[in-house]
């Protein structure tokens, strides 16, 4: 039997007594738990709520097995990984405060979240029965996923809305419209139940960047920026969590190296090998129970004999927490993403701060559905998905820069930050606070 080096297991130790609070992570059944009753929650409380709110009394969505519509997906209970042969799902809500209807014009019931509304042997076309269907209700309008603007409300494939609008009879043919307000509102609202998980998500990110950003993870001079990705992709896969994106790393330093916005969104070095003095950056993302985190934040390397920061990096922090402070109080309801931009970069630039904002919604996927506020290379503001109005009850990936100059490093020092932030329609809180202090790494090696 091989034996565990002296060093392996001293990295085993570490590993093991950073990782306690991963002992509150569920197993897959009682995730598979959670997602189902949460899944219900929202049934009863966020869809009637979305379709009312929007004026849609019917929603048919549909999708063929492995090329699923985005909302479709999340509406499949969590023992269904994809669409079976081809699911379509039929929502009515036939007033009166009487509860929706859930159907499910496919071979099978979809658990017990779409009761199963056609048989193959009495009816062969499956698109006829979907027909016969909405002609028994006779809906005022009729929703189905198509959008030119937004992706994730642009579910339903070419073929489909052909097949589907051919069989169909004409007077109803009339009734369909886009179901984009509805896609998005379904996507973008969180459930209480919801929020009662979240928290937990941005607070097992958090402790995930806490350790790769200290000495149990990087040894300055040796370690590469490319070592702690990998480090971070890995604990993520032995936590048994995903990431929706590949993590990036990043390094600032004293050299005559100019901050391009390019290179630090998709090219930056891989094998960089960080040193003492360096600032250096993370951005990294988990998705567990369907929900996901976006997460960006900063650690100085020490240099010998130094115990704190430099206070030009502490002043460049706070410049970067006020930049949030002032977004986040121009968050508004029914306000577009549009207007806050301008009015936070408005502000910023009054406070002399040089600011760079590109928020966007998070949920049921990392790049959600709402409203778009500001992109890296839009600062002007973004047609269509930037005019989205903001709704209660929705949670944002407070994500910006602001740049510094440091006269001891003669060039500007950008600090970008991004934590999860939930809007409740009045206030906006941290699911799990925010960095206003740099995560410090010793480059002094501890004597036994």
């Amino acid at each position: 039997m091989r034996t565990l080096s002296t060093g392996f297991f001293t990295l085993y130790l570490l590993f093991s007594c950073t990782f306690t609070w991963a002992q509150d992570i569920l197993s897959m059944k009682e995730r598979s738990d959670v997602i189902d009753n949460t899944l219900a929650h929202r049934f009863a409380t966020v869809l009637p709520h979305i379709m009312r709110r929007e004026n849609i009394d019917m929603w048919v969505i549909m999708s063929r097995e492995y090329n699923e519509d985005p909302v479709l997906k999340t509406m499949l209970p969590s023992t269904w990984l994809s669409a079976r042969r081809h699911t379509m799902l039929v929502i009515y809500d036939p007033g009166e405060g009487q509860p929706l209807e859930r159907l499910a014009v496919a071979r099978y019931a979809v658990a017990n979240s779409f009761e199963k509304a056609w048989d193959k042997e009495e009816q062969p076309n499956q698109f006829d029965a979907l027909a016969n269907i909405i002609k028994q209700r006779n809906p005022s309008k009729i929703a189905i996923n198509t959008s030119d603007a937004f992706a994730l409300a642009d579910g339903m494939t070419s073929t489909e809305k052909t097949m589907f609008m051919a069989a169909l009879p004409q007077p109803y043919q009339e009734r369909v419209v886009s179901g984009e307000k509805l896609s998005i509102g379904w996507l973008e609202t969180r459930s209480d139940m919801e929020m009662e998980y979240y928290p937990t998500l941005a607070q097992i990110g958090h402790n995930l960047i806490a350790t790769a950003f200290s000495n149990t993870v990087i040894t300055p001079g040796v370690t590469t920026t490319d070592d702690v990705v990998w480090w971070l992709r890995d604990r993520t896969n032995e936590l048994g969590l995903k990431n929706w994106f590949h993590p990036t790393v990043s390094i600032q330093r004293a050299d005559s190296e100019v901050f391009d916005q390019i290179k630090a969104f998709s090219k930056r070095p891989e094998k960089n090998v960080i040193q003492p003095g360096d600032l250096i950056h993370v951005d990294f993302g988990i998705t567990y129970l369907r929900l996901n985190t976006d997460q960006q934040q900063h650690a100085y390397i020490l240099k010998p004999g130094e115990t704190d920061a430099p206070d030009y990096l502490k002043h460049a922090l706070a410049n970067g927490n006020r930049l949030q402070d002032i977004l986040t109080n121009n968050f508004q309801k029914g306000r577009s993403g549009n207007e806050i931009l301008k009015r936070s970069r408005d502000q910023a630039i009054k406070e002399n701060i040089k600011p760079a904002i590109y928020t966007h919604p998070l949920g049921l996927h990392g790049h959600a559905a709402g409203p778009t506020i500001g992109m890296w290379d839009a600062q002007e503001g973004v047609p269509i998905q930037g005019d989205y109005s903001m709704y209660e009850n929705t949670v944002y990936s407070i994500e910006l820069n602001a740049a510094t100059m440091i006269e001891e490093w003669g060039k500007e020092v950008r600090i970008m930050l991004e934590e999860d932030a939930f809007f409740n329609g009045k206030t906006v809180s941290y699911l799990d606070g925010r960095q206003t202090e740099f995560h410090l790494i010793s480059s002094e090696t501890k004597e036994d």
